[in-house]
């Protein structure tokens, strides 16, 4: 099917039942469960014309997918019967319940959804745009340079390489670490891995803050000789001399020089969010952590990267988000109160090789949260399974329509 997509130049001002920002994980997955539960109007603005599925750039990066696996036309996915307008949203007007869009374009609204989801913000760290565009400089937050990274990392057979995982708040931090480990595992087979000086550069106090976890992740880090630097943050890159300047926030700075640079950019949330005075301290949509609910407006509602939540922000929590937040949407379009509760649930697949994986299931407040079965967060082939071959087509087939 093809989305209808409703612009026009004649039409300047639509309105629409419910209105959702972002045709991304979280915006198509909501519209979806809406049009499936009976709203008869639902609208998403999207300006892309290509939909990804980012979860797959750290097997790109890593050499375990094929880039076209992770993207597909923006008009092949859109939810039945939920309308397109292909645009870009510039401003929220909540006192007149209308966004501005940047064609000069107003709609307008009676139930506002935001999920436009984070931003890389590249030019956060002195150096690093200019790095990413140099031969020595990759990540796998950007679909064009998770291509550039497989190749690079499979060329790397001695030498100095950097992997950086930015503070939050972030999409799945953890995922600056995937490619890592399914490079070690490639560089191990091919007999180099011991002539690679692999660095990871992480902000919190251990490799990810839950016990369990961080010892399951110890355990590869050992068998790879990963040197880890935890309580780190990238301040400054050179990437005419490939060096980096990190410390800890406001302590003494360490320099190393780097043959390869892995990095996942500091991150914020859309300008337009603070600008409609709708944001949280951080930026981000100010909402009931539980009804997703803002607390600005009661007409306006936000879930994933860019909804001020202190879950782990992750494709795992928008499932249960978008579930939630269309159940309350619909009570109040009804007239009732919404009583439908997101629990705060997060997870992070980790590829700790090319064909084994450690599923990271949590609550906001770093309580295991095991949803598959209780050893989920140990090691193994069926992990990598569901998140290499199950979840790509649950996502493409079930979660954008609204139905998973």
């Amino acid at each position: 099917m093809s989305a209808e997509n409703t612009s026009t130049a004649e039409d300047h001002e639509r309105a629409h039942q419910v209105l959702v920002v972002g045709g991304g994980n979280g915006g198509l997955s909501v519209a979806g469960r809406l049009r499936r539960a009976g709203v008869a109007d639902v609208a998403v603005v999207e300006p892309s014309q290509t939909h990804y599925y980012k979860p797959l750039f750290s097997h790109i990066a890593g050499g375990t997918a094929k880039a076209s696996e992770a993207v597909r036309a923006q008009a092949d996915v859109f939810p039945e019967g939920v309308r397109w307008v292909a645009d870009a949203v510039t401003a929220v007007d909540a006192e007149n319940k209308r966004v501005h869009l940047a064609s000069g374009d107003t709609v307008r609204y009676e139930q506002l959804i935001i999920s436009p989801g984070i931003r890389n913000d590249w030019d956060a760290t002195s150096g690093l745009e200019e790095a990413m565009r140099s031969p020595h400089g990759a990540s796998n937050y950007e679909f064009d340079l998770a291509r550039k990274a497989s190749a690079l990392l499979r060329r790397v057979r001695s030498g100095t390489v950097v992997f950086v995982q930015a503070p939050g708040p972030a999409s799945c931090a953890g995922a600056a670490q995937k490619p890592m480990y399914q490079a070690c595992a490639y560089w191990q087979a091919m007999n180099v891995l011991h002539d690679i000086h692999v660095v990871l550069l992480v902000p919190t106090p251990t490799i990810f803050g839950i016990p369990e976890i961080d010892a399951e992740l110890q355990r590869v880090i050992d068998e790879y000789d990963i040197d880890v630097r935890t309580g780190v943050r990238l301040q400054e890159v050179d990437a005419d001399q490939r060096t980096i300047s990190f410390g800890p926030m406001g302590g003494e700075r360490e320099q190393l020089r780097y043959d390869l640079l892995m990095v996942e950019p500091v991150q914020k949330a859309p300008e337009w969010i603070r600008a409609s005075g709708l944001a949280d301290a951080e930026g981000f949509v100010a909402v009931n952590e539980r009804t997703l609910r803002s607390t600005v407006d009661p007409d306006i509602w936000a879930l994933g990267d860019a909804a001020g939540t202190m879950n782990s922000k992750s494709g795992g929590a928008l499932r249960k988000q978008t579930k939630a937040l269309a159940e309350n949407v619909r009570a109040v379009l009804e007239g009732r109160e919404p009583t439908a509760i997101y629990d705060g649930y997060g997870v992070c697949p980790f590829t700790v090789s090319r064909s084994t994986a450690v599923f990271a299931e949590f609550d906001d407040r770093l309580r295991m949260m095991p949803t598959l079965w209780s050893s989920s967060y140990r090691e193994s082939r069926m992990n990598w399974i569901i998140d290499r071959r199950i979840f790509p087509q649950v996502y493409w087939r079930m979660i954008l329509q609204g139905r998973a």
